[in-house]
């Protein structure tokens, strides 16, 4: 039997800051893993597309193993003692303006030192900018756009902030006859 990539299907945001007087991967990065919910996974990071039936989930809703690998596109910023590290995503969908399918999303990230507002309007171009080079706005729109911005200033010798979409469930096609797709799905659930 062949398959095909997998294609992811459930996801869920989430985000986080931590500060430590420790080095940055141990201590503030592992704080803001922490409290974002995801400092006991894995992390492999993706680039920054959605498929079209992608479905967003609440947290609450996953229940993974300690260890599990955990695939996300992710903005992670680090900073030291005054200085402010800010991470942030903003997604949008893009649609078919006559027949109104859905095509997928795009995901930008953010990782600096900006104030939220400024980080916010950074994201927003991004997002524009990446959906301007791939669609034709005559025929395309981008909708339904989500930003999540996270920021720290520590008052301790590091700090992080983190902002993820982390996939959990996903679909894997299996390869037949003349490269007919049949879907047989496999869930981390």
């Amino acid at each position: 039997m062949l398959t095909g990539p997998r294609v992811p299907r459930k996801y869920f945001i989430t985000s986080g800051v931590g500060e430590s007087d420790i080095q940055i991967h141990a201590g503030s990065l592992d704080r803001a893993l922490k409290d974002a919910g995801i400092e006991n996974y894995n992390l492999m990071f993706y680039t920054s597309i959605l498929p079209k039936d992608a479905e967003e989930i609440n947290r609450s809703e996953v229940s993974l193993d300690f260890g599990s690998v955990l695939e996300c596109i992710a903005a992670i910023s680090h900073a030291r003692q005054g200085e402010r590290a800010c991470a942030g995503l903003i997604l949008g969908w893009v649609f078919n303006k006559k027949s109104g399918e859905r095509l997928g999303g795009l995901v930008a990230e953010y990782h600096g030192k900006a104030e939220e507002d400024e980080a916010r309007k950074i994201l927003q171009r991004s997002l524009k900018e990446m959906f301007e080079s791939r669609f034709d706005p005559e025929e395309y729109i981008l909708k339904d756009v989500k930003c999540v911005i996270r920021s720290i200033v520590p008052k301790k010798k590091f700090g992080s902030a983190v902002v993820a979409l982390c996939f959990v469930t996903y679909e894997v096609p299996t390869l037949r006859k003349r490269k007919i797709f049949s879907w047989s799905r496999r869930s981390l659930l």
